[in-house]
């Protein structure tokens, strides 16, 4: 289960910091499916629906995280569909990418900006929800602005279920 300041500060960021500071909105969790939860809130600009996870393992076990996550969103009012997004606790290094495979053989190049993660090229955003809905396990790498190299593991057990879930967010 994802912990609430995971969730808060997720909201926040979706709904932009401004949005955020007039509106403040609390999401509501629809069901946990194993390792991924869904969620949905109501944004000025129409409900947002998301699945998120935490990572299983962090590394270097050394170093303070922070809150990091993974999460895909549904934006209907916004024409965005199953946009995936990997957050972290920390700045990421200016114009670095992150890597992401699922199983060790799919592997995503995402772009950063601040302390999240998109994918480098839109048009594979389906193909990477494709392979983490196959898949047993994902794995993030990153590099933090201080040049310290991370990497996260997730479970993707329930992550259809949950993706299922917000598949009607309207």
């Amino acid at each position: 289960m994802a912990p609430r300041n995971y969730i808060l500060t997720l909201a926040a960021l979706l709904m932009g910091t401004a949005a955020a500071a007039a509106a403040p909105q609390t999401p509501t969790r629809i069901k946990q499916f194993n390792a991924w939860g869904a969620y949905s809130y109501q944004s000025d600009k129409g409900k947002i629906c998301y699945v998120l996870s935490v990572p299983t393992s962090e590394k270097p076990t050394d170093v303070n995280h922070g809150d990091v996550f993974f999460l895909i969103s549904q934006r209907p009012g916004q024409n965005v569909t199953y946009e995936p997004q990997a957050m972290m606790g920390y700045e990421l290094k200016d114009g670095s990418k992150v890597d992401t495979s699922i199983d060790g053989d799919s592997n995503f190049t995402l772009f950063t900006k601040g302390n999240s993660a998109w994918v480098e090229n839109a048009a594979r955003e389906p193909a990477l929800v494709k392979a983490m809905r196959g898949g047993s396990n994902m794995t993030v790498d990153a590099v933090s602005s201080r040049g310290t190299k991370t990497q996260y593991t997730y479970s993707l057990s329930g992550v259809s279920a949950a993706l299922d879930r917000i598949q009607d967010c309207k």
